[in-house]
């Protein structure tokens, strides 16, 4: 290839990458849809894009070590406290689940797709992995319980590199040129996968935090040197063990996430912004690797019953041993039973163990890498599709939540949350000032001490029943982009933000009018109009009205200055005002208001 045919190619990758991404935010479709499309678009149907020659020998190490930095930034998500309610059904699904599937997977694409055994176990262990890639997006758009998706987001991370290094011993095991020590030689890989991951995998993250505690990196080098020191793991441990360095970058995450000594805030953020770019151009390059003929050969009725049969009967089962005993109910187990989509690990695992059968000239070789997409193109887009009706079904997720996300702490939004709170509305106030966070934990009211702003804040609350968020910070920047932050979550039409103040330049009156929510309450007040309010005295009351008493007895009785803030309907329904939407209460409705003190009039004095 020319110099200039190379450039184009590296830039198409990244162009495609990027584009897909923004095209499945934008139609709320799971973006590995728009990826593997694009992929197949310039690889077997036009040929524009051959990786192999691209990159040559680089490409299969490249996947590798990309695999491994998408998966420490997926252990940088895992909080310990989060799953010690249900850490039995996620060390199940680890064990018992993982040989389920093999084992199943294994006896459909023998007697299905009529591979033969050997190449049936590898690619049960393979299609063991579930896609962490896949199941993030999925578990923000479906929001189901906290203990579900703690359960789905342990297994969907901790279950790559097992399934990698299961897919290591089954290949040794049953391709082994010497069959007398092939069980001895399993067994030592096993346990040798396992010490180097762990050991790399606490040592790196060890150091780390010392570099950062006793302050031998300038802040600017800190994600450069976390980085580094995921790629060294990780290709040592390699070296070491083949695909213990999976493990090794994961429990780095893990180890990292659940410390307390150093904040990891950025580099959490920085893994995130390489994560997204990395499964991008990997997804792309592996799904142009396939010829058209391998797209053939998987669009029949046996591939689809393969499909099927792994998705209605081997995952199910997996499930419901795993969680026998539980405390799970059955709609709980339901749920997890229907969301195990593969993704980057998968593909990513096929193609390396495809490359190595063609070395010993297998001869289904070229079966592994297609009927591995058709799996992952199949779940993604059939649980992508399926998972947030079947939630609400289930009722294990809330069709339209009523709770607010309160993004500001001070004096008077803790205020609003206790009167929301008394009238039944799930709150949480989030806030990077403690003393805001203190004060609102001793009012009842449940609290998250971070930014609202951060990458880390979707895996560290939950949600459960809460639909609206309301920024409420003195910070019209900060509010403006906590509401483009989280308009992803509940919808632009329940993001809600006060009016940001006008300044001198026009042009820097707000972040972007397209990133704001809706004005809250007053088209008119801003921050210090409410905080001069509150501090004169005004108080937030509860009013319900009824047959005998209407809008304007309210008005009689508080006077024209009352605002109306929320309105609560018989049905649960919670009601926000805006500048553009004004509150009309009707019988049986409570409404709730910012009221202005009455002045006391002055006695009259006694004429006599």
């Amino acid at each position: 290839m020319t110099p200039e045919e190379i450039l184009l190619g590296l830039a198409s990758v990244l162009v495609l990458g990027v584009t897909a991404q923004w095209l499945a935010w934008r139609f709320d479709l799971p973006s590995i849809l728009f990826l593997l499309f694009f992929g197949f678009i310039v690889g077997p149907i036009t040929g524009f894009l051959d990786p192999d020659e691209l990159f040559g020998d680089l490409l299969l190490p490249l996947v590798s070590l990309s695999v491994g930095v998408i998966l420490f930034e997926g252990g940088l998500t895992l909080k310990i406290d989060e799953v010690r309610a249900v850490r039995r059904v996620v060390r199940h699904l680890l064990s018992i689940g993982v040989v389920v599937t093999i084992i199943g997977v294994a006896a459909a694409s023998y007697l299905i797709l009529q591979l033969d055994l050997e190449l049936s176990l590898l690619l049960g262990a393979i299609l063991s992995v579930t896609g962490p890639t896949v199941i993030g997006p999925l578990l923000r758009q479906v929001r189901p319980n906290a203990q579900v998706a703690s359960i789905l987001r342990w297994e969907g991370i901790i279950i790559d590199p097992i399934g990698a290094i299961a897919a290591v011993l089954v290949f040794e095991a049953v391709f082994a040129t010497d069959v007398s020590h092939a069980a001895t030689e399993t067994i030592l890989t096993l346990v040798r996968a396992v010490a180097i991951g762990s050991i790399f995998g606490v040592v790196g993250a060890a150091i780390i935090m010392v570099l950062i505690i006793r302050h031998w990196l300038p802040e600017y080098l800190e994600n450069p040197v976390s980085l580094m020191m995921v790629v060294g793991a990780f290709a040592l441990s390699n070296v070491l063990q083949e695909e213990s360095g999976l493990l090794t970058t994961t429990v780095m995450g893990i180890v990292l996430a659940n410390q307390k000594r150093v904040k990891i805030t950025n580099i959490a953020s920085f893994k995130e912004e390489i994560g997204i770019l990395l499964i991008s151009g990997l997804f792309i390059l592996l799904a142009s690797r396939l010829q058209i003929s391998n797209l053939e050969q998987i669009i029949d009725l046996r591939h689809l019953a393969f499909l099927a049969v792994i998705m209605l009967i081997v995952r199910p089962a997996g499930v419901f041993l795993s969680t026998i005993g539980s405390n799970l109910t059955r709609n709980e187990r339901l749920f997890i039973a229907w969301l195990a989509p593969r993704g980057i690990v998968a593909a990513a695992v096929s193609s390396v163990f495809a490359f190595e059968l063609t070395h010993i000239d297998h001869a289904q070789a070229e079966n592994l890498v297609p009927v591995t997409f058709l799996v992952i193109i199949g779940t993604v887009a059939i649980y992508g599709l399926t998972a947030a009706p079947f939630a609400k079904l289930l009722k294990i997720s809330h069709e339209n939540p009523q709770g607010v996300l309160i993004v500001g702490g001070h004096f008077w939004a803790q205020m609003i949350a206790e009167v929301l709170h008394q009238q039944g509305f799930p709150v949480l106030i989030v806030d990077t000032n403690y003393a805001h966070i203190s004060q609102s934990r001793m009012r009842g009211l449940r609290t998250y001490y971070g930014s609202a702003l951060s990458e880390r804040i979707l895996n560290d609350i939950d949600l459960e029943g809460i639909g609206r968020l309301m920024a409420l910070t003195s910070n019209d920047e900060v509010n403006s982009l906590a509401a483009m932050r989280f308009a992803e979550i509940f919808g632009h039409e329940n993001v809600y933000q006060l009016r940001p103040a006008q300044r001198e330049n026009a042009r820097e009156e707000n972040v972007s009018d397209e990133l704001a929510g809706r004005v809250l309450f007053s088209g008119t007040q801003i921050h210090t109009d409410y905080t001069r309010r509150f501090i004169s005295g005004a108080v937030i009351k509860a009013t319900q009205f009824t047959d005998t008493f209407a809008m304007t007895d309210f008005r009689d009785l508080y006077g024209y200055t009352a605002l109306p803030l929320f309105l609560i309907k018989p049905d649960g329904r919670l009601l926000i005002a805006t500048d553009h939407f004004q509150l009309n209460p009707e019988a049986g409705d409570t409404l709730i208001s910012l009221i202005d003190p009455i002045e006391e009039a002055e006695p009259l004095e006694d004429s006599a």
